[in-house]
C-alpha cells in the first residue's frame, strides 16, 4: 500500500463522497502522488474505512477533472505528464496565480497576512533542515495562504484544479535536491512576495508567484525527467 494511502483517516459515513475526493485531492495537490503511480481502489477504501463503491466515485470525479486517469482495463493512476503539456500548465498558472497574488496584495485582510507569515516561516525554517517530502506540502500552503486574500472563491477554485493537475511534479522540483531548499528560488520568490504583500504592491507580489512558478517549471524541464510525448 502507497504510504501515502495508508495515512488517510477512517471516514464520517454521513459526508464520504465530498470528504473523500477532499482528501485523494490533498494528495495530489500536495505532491504525495507521483506522475505515473497507481491508486488502488481497494487499497485507499481500506485506510478510509468504507466500502470501494464511495471511493470509486471520487476518483470518477477525479478524473473527469483530468486528475487522474483510468485507461480500459487498466488501474487507475496519475496521469504521466510531458513536458509540452508542464509549461502549458505553468504559463496558465503564472497568469492565474499570479492574478490571485496581486489581488491578495491590496485585498488581504490582516488575519489573512498573518497566515501568508506563518506559512513563509515555516517553509523557510524547514530549509535549514531539509525534508523534501514536508516542503511540498509546506510550499502549497504558503501559495494557498497568499491565494486565500484574492477574494474570489472562483479564481480558488480554477487554481485547486491546476494543482490537482501540478501537484505530482511540482513535487519533482523540492524533492530533487535539498540544497535547493537552502538556496532555490523558492525561498527567494516566497520572500519577495510576502513583502510585496506586506506593501501592498499588486504588481510585485504577481511577479514574485510567476517567477517562482517560471523557474520551478524551467528546473523540472531541463531534468528531462519528463518525456517529451504521450
Amino acid at each position: 500500500m502507497n504510504p501515502a494511502i495508508a495515512e488517510l483517516p477512517p471516514m464520517d459515513r454521513r459526508t464520504l463522497g465530498g470528504t473523500i475526493y477532499a482528501h485523494l485531492s490533498e494528495l495530489l495537490i500536495s505532491g504525495r502522488l507521483a506522475p505515473g503511480e497507481k491508486l488502488s481502489l481497494r487499497d485507499s477504501a481500506a485506510a478510509l474505512g468504507v466500502s470501494v463503491m464511495p471511493v470509486r466515485e471520487a476518483v470518477s470525479r477525479l478524473v473527469a477533472d483530468g486528475a487522474l486517469e483510468s485507461p480500459p482495463n487498466r488501474a487507475v493512476r496519475v496521469p504521466v505528464m510531458t513536458a509540452p503539456r508542464f509549461r502549458e500548465l505553468a504559463d496558465t498558472r503564472m497568469a492565474v496565480e499570479g492574478m490571485a497574488a496581486g489581488r491578495a496584495a491590496v485585498l488581504r485582510t490582516p488575519q489573512q497576512l498573518a497566515a501568508i507569515r506563518r506559512a513563509e516561516t515555516a517553509f523557510r525554517t524547514l530549509a535549514r533542515e531539509p525534508d523534501p517530502a514536508l516542503a511540498v506540502a509546506l510550499n502549497r500552503d504558503v501559495h494557498f495562504a497568499i491565494y486565500a486574500g484574492c477574494g474570489l472563491p472562483t479564481l480558488m477554485a480554477i487554481i485547486a484544479g491546476l494543482w490537482l493537475k501540478a501537484g505530482p511534479v511540482i513535487n519533482l522540483d523540492l524533492r530533487a535536491n535539498s540544497d535547493r531548499l537552502n538556496s532555490g528560488h523558492a525561498l527567494r520568490c516566497h520572500a519577495e512576495a510576502l513583502a510585496a504583500i506586506e506593501a501592498a504592491d499588486p504588481g510585485a507580489a504577481q511577479a514574485a508567484i510567476a517567477a517562482d512558478i517560471n523557474e520551478a517549471a524551467q528546473f523540472i524541464i531541463a531534468r528531462g525527467i519528463l518525456p517529451a510525448e504521450p
